[in-house]
């Protein structure tokens, strides 16, 4: 497994990292326990050295499961948590107060929650799992970053940008005061590499990139008929006709390239990775299969020049919250 610098922060990780997302169990229905711990330890075994997880995943439940595995490695495994916002609000929309959203005694407390469900002493990446850049100077929170900080409980401080809107953390990466953002960004959705990729690296700010496959788009495997569970996140994702939708871009990207359905996943990984801003990237992995297919890309080669200019021409702007 290749490794790369987590920007400033003096960790490495490696390239592929783990999203513990769906082993949370809340909103990606289906997850056992049992398989999703085999996962993650398989991907550990491969190489894996970075794992991405969060309080609000199950209420706890991903951190606890992450912790069990953790503590049973013989060497550091570099783990990623975040606050949820306390008015229980995803996206961060604009207007609100941040001492309304993250006061300062509930990123302590929600850090403190996390070490519990953790067992671990230290945290190695606290980030607040929304953000507005309108909070900038503002607010309790940036206190109580540092005191965590001061008090070794967290090595570094990121925040996750909001689905789909890059560009609402470039004043807080240009204040310095941030070690790592995480965002979304894949073949389809390039906005990140308008200005935030740029500005990362300008400002040495660690890149941790999520949702690589689209939630599922670039696997190859929704099609028009797809169905989901009622309760699945993924119903209201790709509600409507967005699974035709899906298909029909998934379907000229693969013979743009002329490649099979079954390659699609690998572009779409090295595709992110061919990013010299980016330090990983976190798919979820379920199954003992994806993890060894997906920690098999994290070999630090990208894709050819001309390949990745094909895929520029497959950058597909949508508007998620209609």
């Amino acid at each position: 497994m290749n490794t790369r610098k987590l920007g400033r922060t003096g960790i490495e990780v490696s390239e592929i990292g783990y999203g513990a997302w769906g082993i949370g169990g809340s909103e990606w229905l289906g997850a056992q326990d049992d398989e999703s711990l085999t996962a993650l330890r398989r991907a550990i075994e491969l190489g894996l050295t970075f794992i991405d997880t969060a309080l609000a995943y199950g209420r706890g439940h991903s951190e606890e499961l992450v912790g069990q595995v953790v503590r049973e490695q013989d060497h550091h495994i570099v783990v990623a948590t975040k606050v949820p916002p306390k008015n229980r609000q995803w996206p961060a929309p604009g207007g609100l107060d941040p001492d309304d959203v993250f006061p300062g005694e509930w990123v302590r407390s929600c850090t403190e929650r996390s070490l519990a469900n953790l067992g671990l002493d230290v945290i190695d990446v606290q980030q607040l799992h929304v953000w507005s850049d309108e909070w900038v100077g503002r607010g309790t929170w940036l206190e109580a970053v540092q005191a965590l900080k001061d008090e070794g409980l967290i090595r570094a401080f990121g925040v996750s940008i909001n689905d789909h809107q890059p560009a609402n953390a470039l004043r807080l990466i240009e204040t310095g005061v941030v070690d790592t953002v995480q965002v979304i960004y894949n073949v389809f959705d390039q906005s990140p590499e308008d200005e935030l990729l740029a500005a990362c690296q300008a400002h040495d700010v660690g890149v941790i990139v999520r949702v690589p496959f689209d939630e599922g788009a670039l696997t190859g495997a929704i099609g028009p008929d797809t169905e989901f569970p009622e309760k699945d996140f993924r119903s209201e994702y790709f509600r409507g006709d967005r699974r035709a939708q899906v298909d029909e871009h998934v379907r000229a990207l693969l013979e743009d390239l002329g490649i099979e359905r079954s390659e699609l996943p690998e572009v779409a990984l090295r595709y992110v990775l061919s990013h010299p801003a980016v330090s990983t990237v976190i798919p979820g992995m379920r199954s003992v299969r994806n993890a060894e297919r997906n920690v098999a890309v994290g070999d630090g080669r990208g894709l050819p020049a001309e390949t990745i200019e094909k895929l520029r021409a497959h950058r597909w702007d949508r508007n998620f919250y209609e």
